[in-house]
């Protein structure tokens, strides 16, 4: 079964087409599609200039197209279109950009509560995610009793976008509602929000698999139904590859919005941080939309067991940083993701697969930024029940700035428990972001973060003097700017920066002086992924975790 969850992968991950092109147009077509490949149609999600009208649907019928959905919202369609169309496409000056209708994944003891102090929260501060809705997109929940208050279903609303019943047929999107708000049904295993309202959007099929756009539709969903259930988060434990700049990406472009519309989005990094088959020992491979700017990116900590964070080290197989093309410094934070015991049920895909994983009940262990990322989404929610005036960007700069920087070697080695590989991670910007969520640190600031953006900034390499150095750091519109209290040391940390906002350990980011691998993450040549194909099985999820 694992050679069948590695090829279904693969759907989704970059591939290197031929540099002859058939159409004129083509900067307008994702690199995927420009190139005529064998079949008669593909599915694509067209951005235009405005929001499209039935005019534009009209003019793709006329070329032998079919509507499938409107995203309007992003000035968007998912359409059927002859391959022999796509040039008319290219060409149409009413057209932004042309995406194929990509492949997402899941990128998956007790929560580790003690860790991050959300039982602190809990109980002392009362802070439990009451009356906050968040939006979980993933492979939809089975009703527990987990997510129930008394006699009141927490599950507040259900759909499905990939046909059937709203419930969950795999496991991984009950597994995170758990994490983010199971109430634990007289256990241990208590989530980090325990009553915040659910609503539930399925994505991903029985075996843990979707599509670009059903995300975006459910996405979509999540702002339209915003005030009717008070929807300040989505949580997103999947992801894909990149394969553009965000500006381009329709799913980025639908985080966005959601960011936008006053919903904190908070996204897996991926597990792809022990990925070398660019050259880049594991960097530059954050999966999208955890690349976009505006989200908060979430990599993984191993607790090993205790509720401290003293002890608490990088999951080697964490995505890292710098994203592709765009180059924003990501992770935002790390949290605890690593051995999570959390809700999942016999007879699903993965119950099924894993029996061994299974702890007592409908109790389930599982590994990887999928689960570290709804520790973050609950935190948020409860950000938003104590300051329901917070905007987005002040919850992502408050866990950015509270986060614990300073309890980190500056490397660790991993043993995969599986295959005996050790891998060394080394605690850089890239790696662990502004550090460690940390919801007692968070409560207890003096002052509320300023109102502005809180987009992740860009590492810009100097050619000359050999070092990379943060951009976007300073100005008044910027929430960590220089001249305001989140200056970028506090955010980051000074184990990670120097002076000047240099960022440390320039040189390991491209790994072992590798030009391959430097040419992967900074130069013109940032396609990852024509040959990762081992890569693809981590960004599902991690089964065995780490020691």
């Amino acid at each position: 079964m694992k050679k069948s969850l590695r090829l279904m992968a693969i759907c989704g991950l970059a591939i290197v087409y031929a540099a002859t092109v058939a159409w004129a147009g083509t900067e307008k077509l994702a690199k995927e599609l420009q190139s005529e490949k064998a079949g008669d149609s593909v599915e694509v999600i067209v951005q235009y200039k405005s929001t499209p009208t039935e005019a534009h649907h009209a003019r793709v019928a006329a070329s032998g197209g079919r509507l499938h959905s409107k995203m309007d919202f992003i000035r968007s369609a998912h359409y059927t279109v002859p391959k022999s169309a796509l040039g008319t496409l290219a060409n149409d000056p009413d057209v932004a950009y042309v995406s194929p209708n990509r492949s997402v994944a899941a990128t998956f003891d007790q929560i580790t509560d003690g860790t991050v102090h959300s039982d602190w929260a809990n109980s002392v501060q009362h802070q439990t995610g009451a009356g906050i809705g968040v939006a979980i997109i993933d492979s939809g929940i089975v009703d527990l009793p987990d997510f129930h208050t008394g006699s009141t279903d927490r599950i507040v609303y259900q759909q499905s976008f990939v046909g059937g019943t709203p419930a969950d047929q795999y496991g991984h999107g009950t597994h995170v509602a758990g994490i983010l708000a199971g109430n634990g049904n007289g256990t241990v295993y208590v989530g980090t929000a325990p009553q915040a309202n659910i609503i539930n959007l399925r994505v991903l099929d029985a075996l843990g698999m979707g599509t670009d756009a059903n995300v975006i539709l459910a996405i979509q969903k999540a702002i339209s139904l915003k005030n009717t259930y008070n929807i300040r988060v989505i949580n997103l434990s999947l992801g894909r590859p990149v394969f553009e700049s965000s500006t381009l990406d329709p799913l980025d472009q639908a985080v966005e919005a959601a960011w936008n519309a006053g919903i904190a989005v908070v996204v897996a990094a991926g597990n792809e941080g022990r990925n070398n088959t660019a050259n880049t020992n594991g960097y530059a491979t954050i999966m999208a939309p955890g690349n976009d700017p505006y989200v908060i990116t979430v990599g993984c900590v191993k607790s090993n067991g205790t509720t401290t964070m003293s002890d608490d080290l990088i999951a080697s197989y964490s995505s890292k940083g710098p994203t592709l093309f765009d180059h924003y410094v990501k992770p935002d934070l790390i949290a605890p993701g690593n051995l999570i015991i959390s809700t999942l049920p016999a007879g699903l895909t993965l119950s099924t697969l894993y029996p061994a994983n299974r702890v007592t009940g409908n109790y389930f262990t599982l590994s990887g930024t999928s689960m570290a990322t709804p520790v973050v989404a609950g935190a948020a929610a409860m950000a938003f029940q104590a300051v329901p005036s917070f905007t987005p960007d002040q919850v992502k700069a408050a866990m950015m700035q509270s986060a614990t920087k300073n309890n980190f070697p500056t490397s660790s080695v991993a043993v995969d428990p599986v295959t005996g590989i050790s891998y060394t991670s080394y605690y850089d910007i890239f790696t662990i972001g502004a550090g460690e969520l940390n919801i007692m640190t968070a409560d207890e600031m003096t002052s509320m973060p300023p109102t502005g953006s809180a987009k992740s900034p860009v590492a810009v390499y100097n050619a000359t003097t050999g070092q990379v150095s943060l951009q976007g750091v300073s100005g008044a519109n910027v929430v960590w700017g220089a001249n305001v209290v989140w200056g970028a040391n506090v955010v980051w940390g000074a184990n990670v920066l120097h002076a000047n906002n240099v960022v440390w350990g320039a040189n390991v980011v491209w790994g072992a002086s590798s030009m391959t691998g430097f040419n992967v993450v900074w130069g013109a040549n940032v396609v990852w992924g024509a040959s990762t194909t081992d890569a693809s099985e981590s960004s599902i999820l991690s089964i065995n975790g780490e020691k």
